[in-house]
């Protein structure tokens, strides 16, 4: 008679080589696939890597606004600066505000007339504004007496 859990008609030995076989399939089952913890934390891995990448993205599209915002606020000075050496008028010291549309916005801006040690020339500043009144860009140049 055999004893209690040992199926009939095994011995020792083979018994023992079953068990070893069960063990390593075990042990190899356990290697193939990944735990819950595993998961989890290449889950967050790669949701932290997403939320920078689209803050980065927000940032640029930002940026490009912005810059959109610039250039056109540079045409709007530089065309003041142009239609005041076109007037081939010397410019008086003081301040003047105006308004300029470009690509389908309204600017603000002013032009800032100083004296140079020269009074033959006058310096003029065009500073554009953004909507709170900070300055955008600011172009500078000379204008002599004609």
């Amino acid at each position: 008679m055999s004893p209690p859990g040992r199926p009939k008609g095994m011995c020792r030995s083979a018994l023992r080589e079953g068990l070893a076989v069960n063990a390593a399939r075990r042990a190899t089952a356990r290697r193939r696939g990944f735990t819950l913890l595993e998961v989890l934390v290449s889950l967050a891995i790669v949701a932290i890597a997403l939320a920078a990448g689209l803050r980065a993205a927000g940032v640029l599209t930002d940026n490009a606004g912005r810059l959109a915002d610039v250039i056109a606020a540079q045409w709007c000075a530089d065309n003041q600066l142009t239609a005041l050496r076109l007037a081939r008028a010397f410019p008086g010291v003081g301040d003047a505000d105006f308004r300029c549309e470009q690509l389908g916005r309204t600017y603000e801006g002013v032009l800032v007339t100083r004296p140079t040690p020269n009074p033959n020339f006058r310096r003029v500043d065009a500073v554009m504004l953004d909507e709170a009144g900070r300055p955008l860009v600011t172009i500078s140049t000379v204008l002599g007496r004609l």
